[in-house]
C-alpha cells in the first residue's frame, strides 16, 4: 500500500498542545458553516407569509447560501495562501454578521437572496476553508482524529441552533431573530482568533550554510507555496501564485473530484426530505421532527468515532478504501429506506443514516489531505468546492422534482441511493487501480535509479582503468 502524500513541511507538526485549541476553533467555524443554512428553515413559514412568496422562492435562500459557500472556495483558498487562516476566518464572521443584520431590514425576498444568500454564503466560505486547512498545519499523526472532532461541530450546532431558532422566532419574529443571529454568528471571530500561526522548532537542516543561531522558527500558515527563483510571466504561472492549478494533473485528485461530484447529487436531499417523507407516511409533525434529532445525535457521535478508527494503524494506510466504502454504505441505506414500514422503520433508518452520514463527513477532507498533502490542501479544497457547487445546488431540486412527478418519495430515495452507490463503487475501483499504478511507477523509478547508478559505477571503473593505464605508461 503506498504511503500517504508527504507533508512537504519544513517542520514537524506538534500533534497537540495549542493544536487542540485550534481544533476547538475549527469546531465552531465548521459548525456554523454547515449548520447555519439548514437551521434557517425554521423561519420559512413566517417569511413566506410576510412576503406572500411561494415555498420554492423561500427555499432558494438556503440553496443560494450553500452554493455561495462552495463557490467561494477558490477565493478563500487564495486569501488563506496569502494572509493565513486567522484573519480570513475573522473576516468571514464579520461578513455573515453584517449579512444577517442587513437582512433583518429586508423589504423583499430578493434582499434575502443578496444579504443571507450571497454575503452570508461567502462569509461561511471564509469560515469553512481556513478551518479545514489549519488542522493539517498542527496535526500529522493524529490528523484523522482531529478532523473527526472538528467536523462534529456540524451536528452539534444543528441540534443546538434548531430549537434556539424556534425560540427566537416565537419570541422576536424573523426580523428580530435575524438581528440577534447576526450578533451570535460573530463568535466566528473568536474561533478565528484561536487559529494563530504555528510556532515550532524546524527540522534539522543538512545545509552547512544554514543559519543555526535560531533555535525556533515561526511558520506562518499563510506561506503554503514556495516561490520559484525564476520569475515566469505566463498566465497560468501568475494564477498558480495564488492557487495551485497543477492539481488538475494529479490523478488521485481527479478521481476524488469525479467520485464526489457523483456522490453530491444524492448527498443532501435525503436529509432535506426526511421529515417530509415521515409526514407523507402519516407521521405527526413532532415525531417527524424527532427523526432529525435522532439523525443529528447519531451523526454527532459517529464523526469523532470515525476519526479514531481512521487513525488506527490498520485503517490509516487504507483510508481511501474506508472512505469509498462509507459512500457506498450511504447509498445502500437510501435504497433500503423505502422498505422501512411504520415509524419504527424510519427510526432505524435515521440511526443507520446518521452513522453513514457521519462517516462520510469525517473522512471527506481527511482523504483529500492524504492525497495531496497539507501544503496543497488549501488549493485542493478550494478547487473542489467550486466544482462541487453544481451538484450541491441542483441535487435537492432534482430530487424534489422526482417527488412532484411520481407523487412518491420512494423514487427520490432510490435515485439518491443509486448515485451514492455508484460514486462509492467508482472511488473504490479507481483507488485500487490508482494505488496499483503508483506502485508500478515507484518500481520503474527505482529501476531507473539503479540503472543510472550502475552506469555511473561503470564510468568510474572505466576512468579509474584509464588512470591506471596512464600511470603504467608513464
Amino acid at each position: 500500500m503506498p504511503s500517504p502524500a508527504p507533508t512537504n513541511l519544513d517542520y514537524t507538526p506538534p500533534d497537540g498542545g495549542w493544536g487542540w485549541a485550534v481544533v476547538f476553533g475549527s469546531f465552531i467555524s465548521i459548525g456554523f458553516s454547515y449548520a447555519f443554512p439548514k437551521s434557517l428553515t425554521i423561519y420559512y413559514k413566517e417569511i413566506q407569509r410576510y412576503f406572500l412568496s411561494s415555498y420554492s422562492e423561500i427555499a432558494w435562500v438556503s440553496s443560494i447560501m450553500l452554493a455561495s459557500m462552495y463557490a467561494g472556495g477558490p477565493v478563500s483558498s487564495i486569501l488563506v495562501n496569502r494572509y493565513g487562516s486567522r484573519p480570513v476566518v475573522m473576516t468571514g464572521g464579520v461578513m455573515v454578521g453584517i449579512g444577517m443584520v442587513a437582512s433583518s431590514f429586508a423589504t423583499s425576498i430578493t434582499h434575502l437572496y443578496i444579504c443571507v444568500g450571497v454575503i452570508g454564503g461567502f462569509g461561511l466560505a471564509f469560515n469553512l476553508q481556513p478551518a479545514l486547512t489549519i488542522i493539517g498545519k498542527y496535526f500529522q499523526v493524529k490528523r484523522p482524529m482531529a478532523n473527526g472532532l472538528a467536523m462534529a461541530g456540524s451536528p452539534v450546532f444543528l441540534s443546538t441552533l434548531a430549537p434556539l431558532n424556534q425560540f427566537l422566532c416565537d419570541s422576536f419574529g424573523w426580523r428580530g431573530s435575524f438581528l440577534i443571529l447576526g450578533g451570535f454568528v460573530m463568535n466566528c471571530c473568536v474561533a478565528g482568533a484561536l487559529m494563530r500561526p504555528i510556532r515550532v522548532k524546524p527540522r534539522m537542516s543538512l545545509d552547512p550554510t544554514a543559519n543555526g543561531a535560531k533555535n525556533d522558527k515561526e511558520v506562518s500558515d499563510e506561506k503554503t507555496s514556495t516561490k520559484s527563483p525564476v520569475e515566469k510571466t505566463g498566465c497560468a504561472d501568475r494564477v498558480n501564485k495564488f492557487i495551485d492549478l497543477s492539481l488538475f494533473r494529479h490523478r488521485g485528485y481527479l478521481i476524488y473530484l469525479v467520485g464526489n461530484v457523483i456522490m453530491f447529487f444524492g448527498f443532501f436531499a435525503p436529509v432535506v426530505f426526511l421529515a417530509l417523507y415521515a409526514k407523507h407516511m402519516q407521521v405527526d409533525e413532532y415525531s417527524a421532527a424527532l427523526l432529525l434529532s435522532i439523525f443529528a445525535l447519531v451523526d454527532m457521535f459517529a464523526r469523532p468515532i470515525t476519526g479514531l478508527v481512521a487513525n488506527t494503524k490498520w485503517i490509516r494506510p487504507r483510508i481511501q478504501y474506508f472512505f469509498s466504502l462509507s459512500v457506498a454504505y450511504n447509498g445502500l441505506c437510501h435504497i433500503l429506506c423505502p422498505f422501512a414500514t411504520g415509524y419504527g422503520g424510519l427510526v432505524v433508518y435515521a440511526v443507520f443514516f446518521g452513522v453513514a452520514f457521519g462517516m462520510v463527513c469525517a473522512l471527506l477532507f481527511e482523504v483529500l489531505t492524504d492525497l495531496v498533502g497539507p501544503q496543497r490542501f488549501s488549493s485542493a479544497v478550494g478547487l473542489a468546492t467550486i466544482i462541487e457547487c453544481a451538484p450541491v445546488l441542483l441535487g435537492p431540486p432534482i430530487s424534489g422534482a422526482l417527488v412532484d412527478i411520481f407523487d412518491d418519495y420512494s423514487y427520490m430515495y432510490y435515485a439518491c441511493g443509486v448515485m451514492m452507490l455508484v460514486g462509492g463503487i467508482f472511488l473504490l475501483i479507481m483507488n485500487y487501480y490508482n494505488y496499483k499504478w503508483l506502485a508500478q511507477e515507484e518500481t520503474q523509478r527505482r529501476q531507473l535509479e539503479e540503472e543510472k547508478g550502475a552506469m555511473e559505477e561503470l564510468k568510474e571503473m572505466g576512468s579509474s582503468a584509464e588512470n591506471e593505464t596512464d600511470e603504467t605508461l608513464a
